[in-house]
């Protein structure tokens, strides 16, 4: 069947973390060394509370609150350029993802939470990995040979049970052009919907005619 790629699937397990005690200049390091940009902030079960990005260290070295306003009241932002440990530092509360969302949603997540990355939490709340905005894209940076082979196996043989030599598939930069017969014309819909659910897929170009099968 078609398979849809999920969260778990794209996500980093291998976390680099923090806890709400880690000093500012060892959270610096850390991030420096796994060249990374953010890292959840975890409790003692491993529970996700707040997030330390390298913006905020770097506002914090500055010594000056988050010149957008964005860390919320006075108080609140001068309390973190004064910060000396991550959980100081943290923005909170932290949005998380599952693993079994779909590509899709995360995408809008992230969007609608304007962030590049979301730690992703069991069941329990408790951290399993992460899921980034360059993960996604991985997605639907596929080759267009891994997506003819999808679009012949999973579309046209599995799911839609039609001969081999049915339709003719061609990729080209991500544009599928089907040509071929169906048989009948209110599959060819069908097909085209299909394929336009593929990972991968830029456009689908079909030519398909109906009923000349047999």
């Amino acid at each position: 069947m078609l398979y849809r790629h999920t969260v778990g699937d794209v996500m980093t397990e291998d976390v680099v973390t923090f806890r709400p005690d880690t000093p500012l200049p060892e959270a610096a390091a850390l991030m420096d060394a796994n060249d990374i940009v953010a890292a959840p902030v975890v409790d003692d079960d491993g529970a996700p509370v707040g997030v330390v990005s390298a913006s905020d260290v770097l506002r914090h070295e500055t010594g000056m609150p988050d010149p957008q306003g964005q860390d919320g009241d006075d108080e609140r932002s001068w309390g973190k350029a004064r910060a000396r440990t991550a959980g100081a530092l943290m923005s909170s509360p932290v949005f998380t993802a599952r693993a079994d969302w779909t590509i899709p949603r995360v995408a809008r997540e992230l969007r609608r939470r304007h962030v590049k990355q979301l730690p992703v939490v069991d069941e329990d709340g408790l951290l399993t990995g992460i899921v980034t905005r360059s993960d996604l894209l991985d997605v639907f940076i596929r080759s267009d040979a891994e997506i003819r082979d999808e679009v012949e196996q999973d579309v046209l043989g599995d799911i839609l049970g039609l001969d081999e030599d049915a339709v003719a598939v061609e990729v080209r930069d991500g544009v599928v052009t089907l040509r071929g017969d169906v048989p009948e014309p209110r599959l060819v819909p069908v097909v085209v919907g299909l394929c336009q659910g593929v990972d991968g897929v830029a456009a689908v170009e079909a030519h398909l005619t109906a009923g000349r099968a047999g």
